[in-house]
């Protein structure tokens, strides 16, 4: 079985080594047709696909080369009235003319449509009591799962308190949260290949966990000053319902820090980089723009270094990580470079000192932190290049 990320106290005694080894003591065997390449696209299912990430995946697999000639199966909520159907393009006008058929239809969830459909990977796009509901069937099924929800991201039960879950089999419910690989390819790429339920992670944390997993994981940071983010995103990180805090007249010409000291991303960061809470402190902003995510990563060295050297570790670290680009030294990123791209891209700023290291991540929160991410575990999973469908 799969080990979850080391707690916070093992994790500042784990060499590199150590942590490296935990990706690769995978869960289960991969069958043949799962780790090689397919002869034939497989059978997919996009559950949830009215919010902007369900708009931005169901985007993404129509272009996809590895689908080419059929369609994802698009379902939308279960019970909906009079079994409706609806499309796709009458939900996202941006989508029209995309892939082979005219139009999409939409069609409310039911497991029979799964099952007559042959379905063998399914994206659930889904509130995260839907999701911790909808997973534990869908397995049972046989029908491996991507969830961009954060129904299954968190193995502590004190971090994944903040979601508020109730699982009708608790026991059930353990062991399969226990066997979920975080869908960081990043960092668990080995186990993504083989995983039968894959929690995308969220889009904050791919920011920052992407900017301090090398310096963490080398052992480099002063943990005992501490980590400090300051991670600003655009409105649709908040989802499509409206509120009061995203509406138009609260949003445009305003930044507001929101979810200090609470934000249900900080478990996320404490149990991927196996740090405690006094270790690092997570503040999120609300950026008046539509998309994308600008993380500033304050920390201190353990010990003098060059900027050669950090930027030789961020190299060697995400070497073969075809999504993640590098700035050099000094050269930092900018949310226009990522905005409609599933690129993270990562850069840093090294102070007189050679101690004070200011780390800048950006993302597109819709896609490398949320739909790009989740076809990447998708290629993962199928035996394909993790950037086929994404450049």
């Amino acid at each position: 079985m799969r080990k979850r990320p080391l707690n916070s106290e093992s994790g500042l005694k784990t060499t590199l080594a150590n942590l490296e080894t935990i990706d690769t003591r995978e869960t289960g065997a991969a069958t043949a047709s799962q780790n090689a390449t397919r002869s034939r696209p497989p059978k997919i299912a996009i559950a949830g696909v009215s919010g902007y990430a369900g708009g931005e995946l169901a985007r993404l697999l129509l272009r996809h080369p590895g689908m080419q000639g059929t369609a994802p199966l698009f379902l939308g909520r279960a019970g909906d009235a009079n079994d409706a159907v609806n499309t796709l393009e009458a939900l996202h006008p941006q989508l029209a003319g995309i892939g082979n058929d005219a139009s999409h239809p939409i069609a409310p969830f039911h497991w029979d449509r799964l099952a007559d459909a042959g379905t063998e990977v399914l994206f659930l796009a889904l509130p995260h009591e839907q999701s911790r509901e909808w997973a534990p069937e869908a397995i049972a099924r046989g029908i491996r799962v991507i969830d961009l929800s954060g129904a299954w991201r968190l193995y502590d039960e004190q971090n994944r308190a903040v979601y508020k879950l109730h699982d009708a089999d608790p026991e059930a419910a353990a062991k399969l949260q226990a066997e979920a690989v975080y869908g960081s390819p990043e960092l668990h790429r080995n186990a993504i290949r083989t995983a039968r339920l894959v929690a995308n992670p969220g889009c904050y944390s791919t920011s920052v966990i992407l900017a301090l997993a090398p310096l963490v994981r080398a052992g480099v940071v002063d943990l005992e000053v501490g980590i400090v983010c300051d991670a600003k995103s655009g409105v649709s990180g908040a989802g499509k319902a409206p509120t009061a805090k995203t509406h138009f007249m609260s949003a445009a010409d305003n930044l507001s820090a929101y979810a200090v000291f609470g934000h249900r991303h900080t478990g996320e960061l404490l149990e991927q980089l196996c740090l405690s809470e006094d270790q690092i402190q997570f503040t999120p902003h609300l950026l008046p723009i539509p998309r994308g995510i600008l993380s500033t990563i304050y920390l201190r060295l353990k010990s003098r270094a060059k900027a050669t050297e950090i930027e030789s570790l961020f190299r060697d670290f995400y070497k073969g990580s075809p999504m993640v680009r590098l700035h050099a030294a000094s050269q930092l990123p900018q949310i226009q470079n990522v905005v409609r791209t599933s690129f993270c891209d990562l850069g840093f700023a090294l102070g007189p000192d050679g101690r004070r290291l200011i780390v800048v991540s950006c993302l597109d929160n819709l896609l490398k932190g949320a739909a790009g991410q989740a076809v990447q575990n998708m290629n993962l999973m199928c035996g394909w290049k993790e950037e086929e469908g994404l450049l």
